[in-house]
């Protein structure tokens, strides 16, 4: 019964999230407003929104949600007894996918923006930097935990992060002139002091997503065993 308490709040957590993705995708796409009195940063329209982490980040949490919804349902039906490994893998790299775009914003973003962290959190940016991260990581290590992922596989964590590092590097390479390249394809700051400065930028990025990997998976694992 306590188990099916979980299943139940975990259903109820990613239809939210499912539903905030949604509703911060379409938003995005046709320019709905419902914040304003700060300038915005980071927010585009149409399918330029795909070339942002966030978004990717926040659709692939919004994609494993509804996945983990149909299964626990089929739980709870008595279609299946468990859900597979694979799942709870796929769920672990979007809550911590999501949980570096948290972090990002906050810790890098957010400061060195002109109008501070709040220009990063108006409008569908509210949902997709602060709202969906949070309540992903909430409900994989309270209401998802579970005993099949091992130490070793923590790095899975890391694969969104390395994808994206690669596309967005090459992005910067092409678009390069004079050893500089414009904010239109660095988007996020990253290389503006020169391209060398990947060899840094993205070690460092990695090795937070590790340790945000790290957290999340020892607070799932350690919930799950203290139930």
């Amino acid at each position: 019964m306590k188990n099916d308490k979980k299943i139940k709040i975990s259903i109820i957590l990613n239809t939210i999230i499912v539903i905030w993705v949604l509703f911060s995708l379409i938003s995005m796409f046709v320019g709905f407003k419902f914040m304003s009195g700060h300038e915005v940063v980071l927010e585009s329209t149409s399918f330029s929104v795909f070339k942002y982490f966030t978004i990717q980040s926040n659709v692939f949490a919004g994609i494993i949600s509804l996945l983990f919804i149909i299964k626990e349902i089929d739980i709870l039906k008595g279609k299946i007894k468990r859900i597979d490994k694979k799942y709870y893998i796929l769920k672990f790299m979007s809550s911590v996918s999501v949980g570096l775009t948290f972090l990002v914003v906050f810790a890098y973003l957010g400061p060195i923006t002109e109008y501070g962290i709040i220009s990063l959190l108006m409008n569908s940016n509210l949902f997709l930097h602060l709202l969906i991260p949070l309540l992903c990581i909430v409900c994989f290590i309270f209401f998802e935990g579970t005993k099949e992922i091992k130490f070793k596989e923590v790095l899975y964590g890391l694969l969104p992060t390395i994808i994206y590092a690669v596309y967005y590097i090459t992005n910067i390479l092409v678009h390069m002139e004079g050893g500089r390249v414009s904010t239109k394809y660095d988007w996020y700051w990253f290389v503006q002091n020169g391209v060398w400065t990947a060899a840094i930028v993205v070690p460092i990025i990695l090795l937070i997503n590790y340790l945000i990997s790290l957290f999340i998976w020892y607070f799932n694992k350690s919930l799950f065993k203290a139930q």
